[in-house]
């Protein structure tokens, strides 16, 4: 039954003792001891909207379950499902309180969004928050579910809400470079290796080369998220489902399939849904795979754009801020800089997580928090960072044609194409006369009258367009 202090507050008992409730608040007793011991980051369950719909939806497809299994009443299910709905509006994030860190396996979150759920349904039957005998947070919210199998199906189904936008941003980053592909498709450029001279090129082939690489991470990503489908959900504490009724597990997929729209599954094997969370490892490297191939992209673009004067300056980044707060005129490659130290956090990030999946222990893993946290950290960082990466630095790149051509053709790279035409050993021997006496090949073989400028620029020309096999 429902206590009140002389403040009005809701008072609620568990076996350390009572604790008083602010009234404008719709959590419990288990709720305030999960914040109490284990406040430990500065987010909360309710910062990532993803992962608090999530939870509720999996509480709201449950209710149905045991609703058509007739182990709780319409009234009641009705209730639970309004309640949940209003949870993914975001009514009541001032009452998701624990901590996304919390230390409890999901404990304390599991049980923050059972109070919260139980409570609002209550009011909205008419009767005050605390009347569990009436809509109790374990007996009806909880249901034929445990925080072992809850937890992690609301963390796959949450990361894969999650990987939707970034996957749509990488995509879109592929075609921003397939773009600049095409607009220095007929660039002249000094292609190297070792940060040395090495062989002309086109600048577009080298933007054709990023889009590439993206196209791929976007697949990767979409397979590697497709992966999440299969969740513990009806394995309630150790994968027996003991505590459910037999029908519970297909009802419960039926109605998940129904409110989230994607086809989520039961696993094959519910012992090793629960004991293992491998998948995540598969998330985490691709995420961190994402990372470090755009963190080298980055480093390029801020090569080829160093200068004005004293770098490369082949390209031209678009000038974000200014670069210094002492040197006037300054201006920085603040776009890839961010692109480079995000990729540092998301490494980070993927060390942690496989630290948690190794540490699962027996039945479960009680881990699972640092993943959803550092796993959503990283889909965060990518996704705000690739959109900007994209819009505010690629969009508007723009070449040094003439910086890019006086480079290749004052460069002993040209050699390489001139091979055909006079031998390797000549070309050889012609290139380091180049190099030791600071004047550009082309204008020693003109001299020589081995090549004219004209027939060198043309065979430059057409090796920097290579014919591939079939």
């Amino acid at each position: 039954m429902n206590k009140l202090n002389e403040d009005g507050q809701r008072v609620e008992r568990d076996y350390v003792g009572e604790v008083a409730i602010p009234g404008d608040k719709l959590y419990g007793v288990n709720t305030v001891r999960g914040v109490d011991n284990l406040t430990i980051s500065s987010l909360k369950i309710a910062h990532y909207p993803q992962f608090r719909d999530a939870f509720a939806q999996v509480k709201w497809a449950a209710a149905l379950a045991n609703r058509d299994n007739e182990v709780l009443t319409k009234e009641r299910c009705e209730a639970i499902v309004k309640a949940c709905q209003e949870v993914i509006e975001g009514h009541f994030d001032s009452s998701l309180v624990v901590d996304l860190m919390e230390g409890s396996g999901g404990t304390s979150t599991n049980m923050n969004f059972n109070e919260v759920i139980a409570n609002r349904a209550l009011q909205l039957l008419g009767h005050a928050a605390g009347h569990y005998e009436v809509i109790h947070p374990n007996d009806h919210v909880n249901l034929s579910q445990s925080t072992n199998d809850v937890y992690p199906a609301a963390l796959k189904i949450a990361t894969h809400a999650m990987l939707e936008r970034l996957i749509k941003e990488v995509t879109q980053l592929a075609a921003l470079f397939d773009g600049k592909a095409a607009e220095f498709a007929d660039v002249l450029h000094l292609g190297r290796t070792c940060l040395q001279d090495a062989q002309p090129m086109r600048l577009g082939q080298l933007f054709g080369g990023y889009a590439s690489l993206t196209e791929r991470l976007a697949e990767e990503l979409v397979a590697v998220r497709d992966k999440l489908r299969t969740l513990p959900l009806g394995g309630t504490a150790i994968g027996t489902g003991f505590g459910a009724p037999a029908g519970y597990r297909a009802a419960v997929y039926t109605h998940l399939r129904s409110i989230t729209g994607v086809d989520y599954q039961a696993p094959a094997n519910p012992f090793d849904a629960m004991q293992n969370m491998d998948v995540f490892s598969r998330v985490s490297a691709e995420l961190r795979t994402c990372a470090v191939s755009l963190a080298k992209i980055a480093s390029d673009l801020t090569v080829l754009s160093s200068g004005p004067v004293g770098g490369l300056g082949e390209l031209k980044l678009p000038e974000a801020q200014a670069g210094s707060s002492i040197m006037p005129g300054k201006v920085n490659p603040v776009l890839p800089m961010a692109i480079i130290q995000l990729s540092f956090a998301v490494v980070g990030n993927d060390i942690a997580v496989a630290q948690a999946v190794q540490y699962g222990e027996l039945e479960i893993n009680h881990f699972e928090p640092v993943v959803a946290s550092r796993v959503f950290d990283s889909i965060a960082l990518l996704t705000n960072g690739i959109q900007r990466f994209g819009q505010k630095c690629i969009k508007g790149i723009k070449a040094d044609v003439a910086r890019n051509e006086q480079h290749l053709m004052e460069s002993m790279a040209v050699a390489t194409a001139l091979v055909p035409k006079i031998g390797y050993a000549r070309v050889s021997k012609l290139a380091r006369q180049s190099v030791a006496e600071g004047r550009s090949l082309i204008t020693i073989l003109d001299e020589s009258g081995l090549l004219s400028t004209d027939d060198t620029i043309a065979a430059i020309r057409k090796a920097s367009y290579p014919v591939f096999d079939a």
